[in-house]
């Protein structure tokens, strides 16, 4: 990894063929790095210090809009070069991110064979398997040897993405067999390799979405898998280095939605107006929200100023269940995510969650009681009893709203990450206000009559 000092050390680097050298020299990952961090007018002059090869694995490491920069920059025969020598499933990542109009230029200059990989690619949408799997992979005849397979491997295939396994075909693509290149090194040359070579093919559809992609890749601890179309022909392969992309994504999303962020993709270094633009229209949209958690108070204005300790134990109240929901929220929905459970299991997580949450509710309550006793005069002592058992109550709701929200939104095929944090405390502070309110009104009526 490139740390800041060799960051600096480069930047310092005044001899342009001692710089080459240098950006030559280490891993293509961290000269995407450095060339991201530069300067925008010194990107394209450390860029064109590369090699060939190292340029197009570094080009694959750059931020979109760096990538989108660079074309603009470039040559257009070096821009060619380099898009057309890129893997089909990045190149069509590059293509998602670009404008319409440098899309269709780059296209019409790709080769034929680079032209149809991703038009192919391009076809499938967004999300699933068929829009991130790569076109490169080891295909076998089930007649081959185990030595014309390894010639072929050697002559044929040493631009594919991965060669760890080889799938076995028919002469029309249709998935047979699988024979990872371990059996093939460890046989006999003179073997079939249909004879070796495994019917257990773990295989998915064009169609799966890629969260479900990776869980299975996961699952069978692949480091790659076969994507077959609707008549079972082999079209492509998803590598273990797109899953982890797609973990991590996936992960974003789920993290940023449950905190209110639209769209789940807002990076760490946005530009000021991205960060605005993505976190301002929520934050709105919460005031509307505490709004309606206001107006539930607003009626009971005179309760309060004849229990002013009232406003001390609300925002406990409403603090502590918030926090329950959004841990059963969080839980569910991660659960959801990684494919530890399925709507199907909800009656057993809920039963767990209310189990759990009959303890916190003990707990919370209680400690809440105690509190109230203590900073409540002794005429008005009888908050307390009120105030435990909101509490409980308000911990039980909130248990069980984190737990089925997100299941209901799985089982109609909506995100669960959309039920966020936010939304589903507010929810609850309006419960719990509301409820916590009317009793201390009735309790005031009763004693005063």
């Amino acid at each position: 990894m490139l740390t800041q000092e060799g960051r600096v050390a480069l930047s310092d680097i005044a001899d342009l063929n001692q710089l080459k050298s240098e950006l030559n020299r280490i891993p293509a990952v961290d000269v995407g790095d450095y060339i991201a961090d530069l300067p925008v007018e010194r990107r394209a002059l450390a860029f064109r210090l590369l090699k060939k090869d190292q340029a197009i694995d570094v080009f694959e490491y750059l931020p979109p809009e760096v990538q989108e920069e660079l074309i603009n920059s470039l040559h257009n025969a070096h821009v060619c070069q380099i898009v057309d020598a890129m893997r089909p499933d990045d190149r069509a990542e590059l293509f998602d991110e670009l404008p319409a109009g440098v899309v269709k230029r780059l296209v019409q200059q790709l080769s034929s064979e680079e032209r149809q990989a991703t038009a192919r690619i391009l076809g499938y949408p967004e999300g699933t398997a068929g829009r991130v799997m790569t076109t490169e992979y080891v295909r076998l005849r089930e007649g081959l040897t185990v030595g014309e397979a390894l010639n072929k491997i050697r002559l044929s295939d040493e631009d594919k993405e991965t060669i760890y396994y080889a799938y076995v075909t028919d002469d029309n693509r249709k998935l047979l067999k699988v024979v990872s290149l371990r059996q093939l090194l460890f046989t006999f040359p003179d073997v079939l390799v249909g004879d070796i070579a495994s019917h257990r093919v773990v295989k998915v559809r064009t169609d799966m979405v890629q969260e479900e992609v990776a869980r299975q890749m996961k699952r069978y601890d692949l480091i790659a898998v076969p994507v077959v179309d609707r008549e079972d022909r082999l079209v492509g392969i998803i590598t273990i280095d797109d899953v982890i992309d797609i973990l991590e994504e996936e992960a974003t999303e789920d993290i940023q939605k449950l905190a209110g962020v639209s769209g789940g993709d807002e990076a760490a270094l946005s530009p000021p107006l991205v960060t605005l633009r993505k976190r301002l229209p929520w934050l709105l949209g919460n005031i509307g929200l505490y709004i309606g958690a206001a107006s539930a108070i607003a009626p009971f204005q005179k309760v309060i100023s004849l229990v002013p300790v009232l406003a001390v134990i609300m925002p406990i109240l409403s603090n502590a269940s918030g926090n329950v929901a959004i841990q059963a929220l969080s839980v569910t929905v991660r659960g959801l995510g990684v494919g530890e459970v399925t709507p199907q299991d909800t009656l057993q997580i809920l039963r767990k969650e209310v189990l759990a949450g009959l303890g916190t509710a003990l707990g919370l309550g209680l400690s809440l009681g105690i509190l109230s006793l203590i900073w409540s005069p002794p005429n008005e002592r009888w908050v307390a009893l009120i105030a435990a058992s909101v509490m409980s109550i308000n911990v039980l709701i909130a248990a069980s709203l984190g737990t089925l929200l997100p299941m209901g939104l799985k089982r109609v095929n909506l995100d669960p990450a959309l039920i966020s944090g936010p939304l589903l405390t507010t929810l609850l502070d309006a419960v719990g206000f509301l409820t916590f309110l009317t009793m201390i009104s009735f309790a005031l009526k009763t004693f005063s009559t």
